[in-house]
């Protein structure tokens, strides 16, 4: 299995740091990805192109599912270079050509090459469809669907359901044509399930084939299907969008309704309960249209969005069985399957923006401490920190009183350090801080004196990460100095925790006399001296 989903989406920048696969890649890498796909039964596989169209691959590299040429795992992106030999290096996650390449696990002939040996390098997938171009192809867990710019679908692979569209339950080694009742018909778009598979027609019409004992095909029953059967209990709804999760359906229809059927152990359904359903079942939103739905066939997750941009998700989500959509912050349904499915897979293939847009965020981002445009310039250490007197303004409630009392472009700090100081004016524009819990300190002590109260509780977040025997109790002091409570808390019950070890180093030692005396005398009351 390579990829759940190939429809490209193009509406939006994503950001593919927040899939775990990628957290360890550095910023400058991240920000050359144009395109992503994470995969694998852990989501630790994930294959990206680059803005100069190179391919890489890192993770686990399972059955050799990285296209590598060996079965060695990488934590660091290694180029795949076959597919820089190929006339277009995009084959396997953007279908520009319409060729498609396959590589990996093997042993039901889900890479449509004829045989059942694995694959460790991208090979083409040319039986019955050269000539054709390929728009969209969909995974399930052992089969995939593909679909012609000419509205015909072909698939391959496991077939022990009929979801290969067939006729029978033997393997498909290499692509067929899925005819019956679809032979002149135009499908406009595919999916996969874990073991069933699905086809919407360009006059609305859906039809399913495959496994139905959940009743993931609508059809009414459980009866598994060899060939593609019309969901009839949608006649005269027009469905535009199909996703499929692990065995559940989702349509969306062209009036933004959206109806689900199949299993529902986990609420995924989004009826607000956990009942099965056989037949589609409009799911009640309570908001504005939908302009997309959410599913994929690794998991029990689904999600959806409205024409306004508000993302909704039910079903699993990190454990939970949410059984009615829950609004979320999200702006994607990526997010969704990046932060709450499980496994962290891609429902589809990320697309980022080739343009050069960027969101309000991370445009000011960008211009932190930049000169180019900047009307004032902080003087720390002897160094400059460039920014913004309007920014500065909405956001500190100090800077606003201090740049409406002067017209200086320039203002001389010498009660914090450079480092302390330029952390605090990159908060400003960015809401993160961006220092070692150790230099986090000296900003929990500027927080304090500007009275920034979020910023203090961020800092006080960063220090208790790095919290250790031997600093515990400078940490301690300073909570204490600071005001900072649940802070100073944290680090009281850490001391006692680690009391012996504690009261050891060179901090306790040089503490403070009346902080050592109320620390004993509350460290007693914890019942920290008893034998």
């Amino acid at each position: 299995k390579l990829i759940p989903n190939m429809w490209i989406y193009l509406s939006i920048m994503l950001d593919v740091g927040k899939w775990p696969v990628f957290a360890l890649l550095p910023p400058e890498e991240l920000r050359l990805i144009r395109q992503a796909c994470v995969f694998g039964s852990a989501a630790n596989e994930a294959l990206y192109v680059t803005v100069n169209d190179e391919v890489f691959a890192l993770g686990t590299n399972c059955s050799g599912c990285l296209g590598l040429g060996d079965l060695q795992s990488t934590i660091e992106p290694r180029r795949i270079d076959v597919l820089q030999r190929n006339k277009n290096p995009l084959s396997i996650l953007h279908i520009r050509y319409g060729e498609v390449y396959a590589w990996g696990h093997n042993g039901y002939s889900q890479l449509g090459n004829g045989t059942t040996n694995h694959g460790l390098t991208p090979a083409l997938v040319s039986t019955n469809l050269l000539g054709k171009r390929v728009t969209e192809v969909a995974c399930g867990s052992h089969h995939t669907i593909a679909l012609t710019a000419d509205g015909e679908v072909f698939a391959w692979g496991y077939n022990n359901s009929g979801q290969v569209g067939s006729g029978s339950t033997a393997n498909q080694p290499t692509p067929r044509r899925v005819s019956s009742c679809l032979q002149s018909k135009v499908v406009v778009n595919v999916g996969c399930g874990q073991l069933c598979s699905m086809a919407v027609l360009d006059n609305g019409e859906i039809y399913g084939w495959g496994y139905n004992c959940n009743g993931q095909l609508g059809l009414g029953n459980n009866g598994n299907q060899q060939t593609p059967c019309r969901i009839a209990a949608l006649q005269g709804v027009n469905v535009v969008q199909v996703a499929c999760g692990y065995a559940h359906t989702l349509a969306l229809t062209d009036e933004g309704f959206v109806y689900a059927w199949g299993a529902n152990s986990y609420g995924q359904l989004g009826t607000g309960n956990k009942s099965n359903q056989a037949l589609p079942t409009l799911i009640n939103t309570d908001k504005e249209r939908m302009v997309e739905v959410a599913a994929c066939h690794t998991s029990h997750t689904s999600a959806a969005k409205t024409q306004s941009g508000q993302v909704l998700m039910w079903g699993q989500c990190r454990g939970q069985a949410v059984s009615s959509p829950h609004l979320t912050h999200f702006s994607s349904t990526d997010d969704v399957f990046a932060c709450f499915a499980t496994p962290a897979v891609t429902w589809h293939l990320l697309s980022v923006d080739g343009d050069d847009y960027l969101t309000v965020a991370q445009s000011l981002k960008k211009e932190f401490d930049s000169p180019e445009i900047s009307d004032l310039k902080f003087l720390v250490d002897g160094k400059c920190i460039h920014v913004h007197k309007t920014l500065l303004k909405i956001r500190c409630e100090h800077f606003r009183t201090l740049l409406n009392e002067t017209d200086e472009d320039a203002i001389e700090i010498q009660q914090f350090s450079y480092l302390v100081y330029r952390a605090f004016l990159e908060y400003l524009y960015t809401d993160t801080i961006n220092l070692p819990p150790e230099d986090a300190i000296g900003l929990l002590d500027l927080a304090t004196f500007y009275r920034e109260s979020r910023l203090k509780r961020l800092c006080q977040e960063t220090i208790k990460r790095g919290i250790s025997e031997e600093n515990a109790i400078t940490l301690l002091s300073a909570a204490v100095k600071y005001e900072a409570r649940d802070l100073e808390e944290f680090c009281f019950k850490f001391c006692v925790n680690h009391l012996t070890a504690v009261t050891q180093t060179q901090a306790f030692a040089d503490m403070d006399h009346d902080l050592l005396k109320n620390f004993i005398s509350k460290a007693s009351r914890y019942g920290a001296f008893k034998n």
